[in-house]
């Protein structure tokens, strides 16, 4: 028993692996299993959309257009004659208009493309908070379980002990109660673990996951600074650059519709024949629309909502600037309340120890030594819990600052 808190302690003063987060799945793995998550998938699609709706408008709205006629006319003492009609014509593009097409084109492509990459960011998010969730649960059950075996140990020595008359019952009593709110704790914990593999198995079918997981790892602070990566959070955010791409294509459409006041012309050929080609001929046509209020109220509209998505985009600077702080107090927060608890813990394995000293010397009660093992399972679970935590907080800034799984640079 000493041996063991003697070796948890250890493990409590070790120092921590050299990697930049221990304890996650192989990057490869976790990048093909958020490259096949639904939302992931469907951004992938829009993305297509997006280039289709691009190409669609670099070649223009207009359309050739043939518009043709064949009758028989028949003139009172004169006969009946066969005659035909025919035009061929496109509306044309004033100059300006075709650019602001191309721009509005590659503006909605590249901001569908940071959608898709903000989609993988947030799975990415999902699926750590679902491992942290599944790696804590198991750990705290694993700290429940010895719990367990402690008190079990104890209440059969304690039997023996009333036996022999060297107990009271009522010791024997108390000893059986610790054991069962120990035991329920047990099954809690170990229904937290299960639950959160079962949600990392149903939002990522395609990640491998073993029957148990490894031990919950030390936290270990990014070699970079928490101030170098709020930066990068800020300057690799796909939600300001999907934004700032939306904001621009909603300009360019704006643009597009202040010029659209001024309808595009159609130009084309028109060629007929009358009185059975007695009368033939052939020459140019031009249709020009003359725009009124509608396309001026059409362009109002668009430079309202162009004005509208270059707010939001200021918005979603604000927002990204506030998760990027929050990344970085609750990263250091969290590495504080660790070490912190880490200490605690440390201290109550020594309190134990003589506790259960006092106990077997007959200076200490059983009731006495019962809180001070449970004041030492809590301290233990919750060590866990902050070291769950920590992990938790310097995933998720590594995670935002693109330094895993979803960096740019692979």
């Amino acid at each position: 028993m000493k041996r063991r808190f003697v070796l948890i302690a250890a493990l409590l003063a070790g120092s921590a692996p050299t990697l930049a987060q221990p304890g996650l799945p192989p990057e490869p793995q976790v990048r093909e299993a958020l490259d096949q998550h639904p939302t992931v998938l469907a951004a992938m699609a829009r993305v297509a959309a997006a280039r289709a709706d691009g190409e669609a408008l670099r070649a223009g709205p207009h359309e050739f257009q043939l518009t043709t006629s064949a009758i028989q006319r028949s003139v009172d003492r004169d006969g009946r004659y066969a005659e035909f009609d025919a035009s061929l014509s496109r509306p044309i593009r004033l100059p300006g208009k075709a650019r602001l097409d191309r721009q509005a084109g590659a503006s909605g492509v590249a901001a569908a493309e940071n959608r898709m990459e903000d989609a993988r960011h947030q799975a990415a998010l999902l699926l750590a908070d679902y491992w942290w969730d599944w790696l804590g649960a198991a750990a705290e059950q694993q700290i429940d379980a010895q719990a367990v075996q402690n008190l079990e140990r104890s209440l059969a020595s304690i039997r023996r002990r009333a036996e022999l008359r060297d107990a009271a019952p009522m010791e024997v009593d108390q000893a059986e109660a610790a054991l069962g709110s120990a035991r329920l704790q047990v099954q809690q914990s170990a229904g937290r673990a299960e639950l959160a593999r079962a949600r990392i198995a149903a939002q990522f079918p395609g990640l491998a996951l073993p029957a148990a997981p490894d031990d919950l790892p030390l936290p270990e602070m990014p070699q970079a600074s928490l101030a170098e990566l709020r930066a990068l959070v800020i300057a690799r955010s796909h939600e300001i650059g999907a934004a700032r791409a939306e904001a621009e294509r909603m300009q360019a459409l704006a643009d597009r519709a202040r010029r659209d006041r001024i309808a595009d012309p159609s130009v084309g050929v028109r060629a007929f024949s009358e009185r059975s080609g007695q009368e033939t001929g052939i020459g140019l046509i031009a249709t020009i629309p003359i725009g009124g209020r509608h396309r001026s109220a059409l362009a109002d509209r668009a430079g309202s909502e162009a004005a509208a998505a270059e707010a939001m985009a200021t918005a979603v600077a604000f927002d990204v600037q506030e998760m990027a702080d929050t990344d970085v107090v609750q990263a250091d927060a969290a590495w504080s309340a660790w070490q912190r608890s880490r200490d605690g813990a440390k201290a109550q394995v020594a309190a134990v120890l003589k506790m259960r000293k006092g106990y077997d010397l007959g200076a200490i009660d059983l009731a006495d030594l019962l809180l001070a093992e449970r004041q030492t399972q809590d301290m233990f679970r919750a060590e866990v819990q902050a070291r769950t935590e920590a992990l938790r907080a310097i995933t998720r800034i590594l995670v935002d600052s693109h330094s895993i799984w979803i960096s740019d640079e692979l």
